[in-house]
């Protein structure tokens, strides 16, 4: 967005990730305030961070474009590290994401929104998952993958829209991408438990979470993945074209969920509060055995975890 501030003083709590159908947030009656390119130890972000103001309140909104601003990004070359790293350098502690997903419901039919609980990773290892490597180890519990407190706002926000669809809890595979499942994989995640499949919220919502952040996402169905053989298969033209009516909705939720969140008090929900101190408890290293190099990009994240003698 041209001439706008490159800066912006304030600290912006509350963040959306868009993905596929969901690039911008311009349609809202939110005003862009500055357009930022925030470094950080991990490298760039997928792409500018947006600043909005929201006329419900004073509380700013960044958005970041999960596959960069003209989709050039494939669900494993996302910078994942730089994405959150820049919002939490922001001030962000509350994420919203968005995502395409194939259904392995019958009941999440395409168009239907899940807001998942579960997550069973299916990535293999090639997307850089921890902020703690290189000399320091953490081990932060990930039990429970999505923020409960963030889930109840989507899903109140979801029931008040009559055209949308929700689905309030459900398990995400999360598989290595670009090319869609086998229908010998589609049955084997449909026989796991699993109800939507995406390729991308591994591992955004692990580092949320190593960044002490609150983090949940809304998937939108768009198709049966392939284990039902009596639709045809999903191709790009089928996500494309879903999408348009997904994105449609997906604007409404989006503009309800940001008016919840502006009205709720900002310590218990938006500034989750509740995860400070997560990454610290979960260090396994020694502090002899901790690196410069790993200590600084770490204070960098999250000042305070390693305090001055």
């Amino acid at each position: 967005m041209e001439g706008l501030p490159n800066t912006y003083s304030e600290p912006i709590p509350i963040a959306v990730i868009g993905g596929t159908g969901i690039s911008s947030l311009t349609h809202l009656s939110f005003t862009p305030v500055a357009v930022l390119n925030p470094q950080t130890p991990w490298g760039t972000p997928s792409s500018p961070i947006t600043v909005l103001e929201s006329p419900h309140s004073h509380t700013p909104i960044a958005f970041l474009s999960r596959h960069g601003l003209h989709h050039e990004l494939s669900p494993s070359e996302v910078p994942n590290t730089a994405n959150i790293a820049a919002l939490r350098s922001l001030g962000v502690r509350t994420i919203v994401a968005f995502s395409a997903v194939g259904s392995l419901d019958e009941d999440i039919a395409p168009e239907h929104f899940v807001v998942p609980d579960q997550i069973i990773d299916r990535t293999k290892g090639i997307r850089e998952s921890t902020f703690f490597s290189g000399g320091c180890v953490s081990h932060v519990g990930f039990a429970d993958p999505f923020d409960d407190l963030l889930r109840r706002v989507i899903i109140d926000a979801a029931a008040g829209l009559k055209d949308v669809t929700i689905h309030s809890k459900g398990t995400v595979i999360c598989m290595e991408g670009p090319a869609f499942s086998t229908r010998a994989e589609s049955k084997m995640y449909q026989s796991w438990g699993g109800s939507v499949i995406n390729m991308s919220v591994l591992p955004e919502a692990k580092l949320a979470r190593e960044a002490e952040m609150a983090y949940a996402m809304v998937c939108m169905s768009t198709d049966y993945d392939c284990w039902k053989e009596d639709e045809k298969p999903v191709d790009v033209s089928i996500v494309m074209a879903r999408m348009r009516k997904n994105g449609e909705n997906a604007k409404l939720l989006v503009g309800e969920i940001l008016k919840a969140l502006a009205d709720k008090d900002g310590e218990e929900i938006i500034m989750a509060k509740r995860y400070d101190g997560w990454a610290r408890m979960g260090i396994s290293t020694s502090p002899a055995g901790v690196s410069e190099a790993a200590k600084a990009k770490i204070e960098w994240l999250l000042p305070g975890t390693f305090p001055k003698p």
